[in-house]
């Protein structure tokens, strides 16, 4: 994300990626995926990507809920192992029948682990990952989604809060938080990143908690660009960047055809 946005800090909430016009921010989203796909393993950007993000508008004044995005499965990740064989395993804190070696701790594009990526050096502090999306797949709430892709000032007023999953199960000790097993990382072919209900709007330091939900654990502190890979505690509402409560701005990707 910060190689594609040629910025240190990321994209922040603004996702377009040189797209314009209505529903950008998501054909954005997707033009990521399909490139770092492509840069992964040469071919894979022609299988037809889609980021796991819901938006109020997805350019026709329709709601998009993720779930609807990503095809029906099986989805595995960029070295073969399954994230889930179809929506019931997926729609999951952590998907059902997911690989053992994956299902704490989501692999990005390459397969690499994401919260150890080097087992000779400590872990780090990245697990949450844009979706704008509630626990069964779909819009968390009209404030959630960085105006659909398209905004990264860290202005809460006017932007709101991104909706975050944790890519690896997480718990601070914070009411709702729970202990979950897993989730997914890329998809069908080639794949990248990917705790329980939330389903409001954005409340205190983090909203409705589920620390193991990996499309829906918290509210981050917002929209602003922003990369913290070091422990930092829960979202700090005094930097409002994507990566505030630990990470880099991530999106889970998905491709439509094996």
């Amino acid at each position: 994300m910060q190689e594609l946005s040629g910025s240190q800090d990321g994209f922040g909430g603004d996702l377009r990626f040189g797209e314009t016009g209505p529903g950008a921010g998501l054909r954005g989203a997707d033009k990521i995926c399909a490139t770092i796909a492509e840069k992964s393993m040469p071919g894979a950007g022609a299988k037809g990507w889609r980021a796991f993000l819901s938006a109020v508008d997805g350019g026709d004044g329709k709601q998009v809920d993720a779930i609807d995005r990503i095809g029906e499965g099986p989805w595995y990740d960029r070295l073969g192992r399954l994230v889930a064989n179809n929506k019931e395993e997926l729609l999951n804190d952590r998907p059902i029948a997911a690989d053992p070696a994956i299902i704490d701790d989501l692999p990005n594009e390459d397969g690499v682990p994401n919260h150890q990526p080097d087992p000779s050096q400590p872990e780090v502090d990245n697990h949450d990952i844009l979706t704008g999306t509630n626990a069964e797949g779909k819009l968390y709430s009209p404030t959630a989604t960085c105006k659909d892709w398209t905004s990264a000032e860290g202005d809460r007023d006017t932007e709101g809060r991104p909706r975050v999953g944790h890519s690896w199960p997480r718990s601070f000790g914070f009411p709702g938080g729970t202990t979950g097993t897993g989730g997914p990382g890329g998809t069908t072919g080639t794949g990248f990143p990917g705790g329980t209900t939330g389903t409001g709007g954005p409340g205190g330091v983090g909203g409705d908690f589920n620390m193991a939900n990996w499309m829906s654990s918290l509210d981050e502190s917002g929209c602003a660009p922003g990369v913290h890979l070091v422990e930092m505690g829960p979202p700090q509402l005094d930097v409002p960047t994507v990566g505030s409560g630990g990470g880099y701005g991530g999106i889970y990707c998905f491709a439509l055809t094996p």
